[in-house]
């Protein structure tokens, strides 16, 4: 008797949960009422896992980020150029000046053909060389799909 009379409320209260579901709900019904949500939960995801789905999306937003991706934008939109001279720090400016500087004066570690110690720099600057031509050949190849 029990069990019937629970089957008659269940079927009774179909209705209502059906008008229930064709009303606006959801991050709708929250974007609409222009109130925060209360809690922003922020998961870190591996591999191929899958974003896990808000419990409640009035009250709740999930951002997922994946241990591989620390950015949001995509590799292919971000900008790896060089910065330009104009926009860099006044640290980096005064190191180039004071590089030029050594170069012009003939100091040792210098590769300049100026002055006693100029000469022993040559093979520290070819190095510097090649390893900035890997650094940008890696960039470039990166770049291109």
């Amino acid at each position: 008797m029990l069990r019937t009379l629970a089957v008659i409320g269940l079927l009774a209260a179909l209705p209502a949960t059906a008008l229930a579901q064709t009303a606006a709900s959801g991050p709708q019904q929250q974007a609409e009422s222009g109130k925060p949500p209360q809690r922003i939960r922020s998961v870190t995801i591996t591999g191929n896992q899958a974003c896990p789905k808000s419990s409640d999306p009035d009250a709740e937003i999930v951002v997922c980020a994946r241990v591989g991706e620390p950015y949001r934008i995509p590799k292919e939109l971000r900008d790896d150029k060089p910065i330009a001279a104009q926009n860099q720090s006044w640290v980096n400016r005064t190191a180039v000046a004071d590089e030029a500087g050594r170069r012009a004066g003939g100091l040792p570690d210098t590769c300049s053909p100026v002055g006693s110690g100029g000469q022993t720099g040559c093979g520290k600057l070819r190095a510097e060389q090649f390893a900035a031509e890997r650094a940008e050949a890696r960039r470039q190849a990166e770049i291109i799909p």
